[in-house]
């Protein structure tokens, strides 16, 4: 048994990982870190230096605070030689996910970067598919809520944070899963409001190896039905993702619609990596979100205030 640590009792933490974690034999939840809320029935502490200091016992530590934080966490958890899972995204920038995955194996215990789209009910199906037919043009939607999903979470509009992306990433992470060819970023549009250091609306531009045409939108401002959806042109007809991946159509007729399971399918992914002290750390999507930030065309707006 996975006797694990939890590092920033949020929204994600609460409404994911908690539920997860009571699902998946194998590992249990033994202590919270967290400055601002306590889990009942586990230890509680302030801070990661605390709860190591006090829970010699435990092999594993997951990490939720936000993003601009969690490289120096998964250092110091990696360098007391515990098992690391980390919320996505893995890293506020590629080159510290790189570094993580370096300690990791000096260290031997799992760095696990999870991407939860990827585990949606239909990104298999649809990856497996696809590997036979040749992909003509990809199209991504990707609109919701802000306010729904990050209430009061500030770090969000600051440098590190991903704005947008934060979603965004979550179809980058199916995209590069489904599709077996690398993609290049082409051109990025991002719409980054006066008063915010990050991007409320993006609009990117890529090409596969193959080259196959791919663009994306995604965007902050989405009142009511959210809108998660990957459509794929094929020379076979047409492959669409909707609902996050949990629902997939072949030429309008619908092959599967399940339930959401992402969460607990990671930690089952999880329970297997430290079983054998494997890494799993795929940063393709991270890398895209860095090259839009590198090359993408900034147009302050101040369509979007607090």
């Amino acid at each position: 048994m996975i006797k694990a640590g939890l590092v920033g009792l949020g929204k994600i933490a609460r409404d994911q990982h908690l539920p997860a974690m009571e699902k998946v034999d194998g590992i249990e939840l033994a202590a919270v870190a967290s400055r601002n809320a306590q889990a009942q029935g586990v230890s509680n502490y302030p801070d990661l230096d605390a709860m190591l200091a006090n829970e010699p016992g435990l092999d594993a530590v997951i990490l939720c605070q936000p993003p601009q934080v969690r490289y120096e966490a998964a250092r110091q958890a990696l360098l007391a030689g515990k098992h690391v899972f980390l919320e996505k995204p893995p890293g506020a920038t590629v080159s510290e996910v790189e570094a993580l995955v370096a300690l990791a194996e000096r260290q031997g215990v799992t760095l696990y970067a999870s991407w939860h789209s990827r585990y949606a009910a239909a990104v298999a199906q649809a990856k497996q598919w696809l590997a036979t037919r040749t992909i003509r043009h990809v199209s991504i939607q990707w609109r919701e809520d802000v306010r729904h999903w990050h209430p009061g979470q500030p770090w969000i509009w600051e440098a590190g944070g991903f704005g947008v992306f934060d979603p965004g990433i979550n179809a980058l992470s199916i995209l590069t899963e489904i599709v077996a060819d690398p993609l290049a970023l082409l051109s990025a549009r991002l719409e980054i409001p006066a008063n915010k250091q990050t991007p409320i609306g993006a609009q990117l531009q890529m090409a596969t190896a193959s080259g196959a045409s791919v663009e994306a939108v995604f965007d902050w401002r989405q009142t009511g039905h959210q809108t998660w959806d990957i459509a794929v042109d094929t020379d076979d007809g047409q492959l669409l993702l909707s609902e996050g991946g949990n629902m997939l159509r072949l030429d309008g007729e619908v092959q599967v619609k399940a339930p959401d399971d992402e969460y607990p399918a990671m930690y089952r992914r999880f329970v297997a990596l430290v079983a054998n002290h494997a890494i799993d750390a795929d940063i393709a999507p991270l890398r895209l979100v860095a090259d839009a930030f590198l090359c993408g065309e900034h147009c302050p707006t101040t369509a979007f205030e607090d």
